[in-house]
């Protein structure tokens, strides 16, 4: 292995020690009760990326629940969560053998001192580790370039300051036929598609994952819309414990309407699973 390879390969980070990790972690003080920072790192603009939070969360609710792994975590985005000191309630709503099920609130102050409920999310957790191998299905993993004919944020103008600190902690390459908005040129499918990883080389986890279906830039883009593109309800499913290498992740949107839109993620593993699903509901800007 050359040297400079075996050097990046002797850097990366792992599960468990990475800033994803660091930046995700919750502090117990009471039970059913975590202090975290919100990172500004995770931040577009000034928001903080809901998939960034729903893996707080996620991270909270696993250590409440006598469960592992999030199955299926459904969360409703109340108002714009900012970088700074947050605290999450958990509840442990029903254990089974199986599965269990807990419910989870993030909060934050607002400028005159006033509790603010950021987000609410329901969710039930199991142990992937413990389901069987059989696989039945209709989907295929997306139709993506190689690495190498695909596009990040590196290769385009440089960004305005603050406005995608979440892009440097990204490895994120998108398909060169979803980014005709970059150019000005909108092919109005509603379709993004990119490789996807963390920059460090940390590899994907269930938690990662909530992270991945809300990390490429909005199918609203290649309709024609710009601006900031709100979620208001997303559901995602972790469906495998994904394997060492990059994901591919598959974003469609089939219907806007009434300033509403929905985005239908798929994200596949190194091994070619389908690691995770996810379906969620965003306001957009008409012009």
């Amino acid at each position: 292995m050359p040297e400079a390879a075996s050097a990046q390969v002797a850097t990366r980070a792992t599960v468990g020690d990475s800033e994803f990790d660091r930046d995700t972690a919750v502090t117990l003080r009471a039970p059913g009760v975590y202090d975290i920072g919100l990172s500004a790192g995770w931040t577009i603009i000034n928001a903080v990326n809901g998939g960034y939070l729903l893996a707080v969360l996620g991270r909270a609710l696993a250590d409440t629940l006598p469960h592992p792994d999030p199955f299926t975590i459904s969360a409703h985005y109340l108002t714009a969560s900012r970088p700074g000191p947050a605290v999450v309630r958990t509840e442990t709503v029903r254990t089974g053998r199986t599965l269990s099920t807990g419910q989870a609130s993030l909060l934050q102050y607002d400028d005159e001192g006033r509790e603010v409920e950021r987000i609410r999310v329901l969710a039930s957790y199991g142990d992937l580790d413990t389901l069987p191998d059989d696989v039945r299905t209709t989907a295929r993993p997306p139709a993506l370039p190689p690495m190498e004919q695909c596009f990040g944020p590196e290769d385009g103008p440089t960004p305005v300051d603050g406005s995608s600190a979440i892009t440097e902690r990204l490895m994120l390459k998108l398909d060169p036929s979803t980014l005709g908005w970059a150019l000005g040129q909108p092919s109005g499918k509603g379709e993004m598609r990119a490789w996807f990883g963390l920059a460090d080389g940390r590899d994907a986890d269930p938690f990662s994952l909530l992270l991945a279906v809300d990390a490429l830039p909005p199918t609203a883009f290649e309709i024609g819309l710009t601006g900031w593109v709100p979620t208001v309800e997303l559901t995602a499913h972790v469906r495998s414990r994904p394997a060492p290498g990059p994901l591919r992740v598959s974003i469609t949107t089939r219907n806007l309407a009434g300033g509403f839109l929905e985005e239908d993620a798929e994200v596949w593993d190194s091994a070619d699973r389908l690691v995770a699903q996810s379906r969620q509901l965003a306001r957009v800007r008409l012009p």
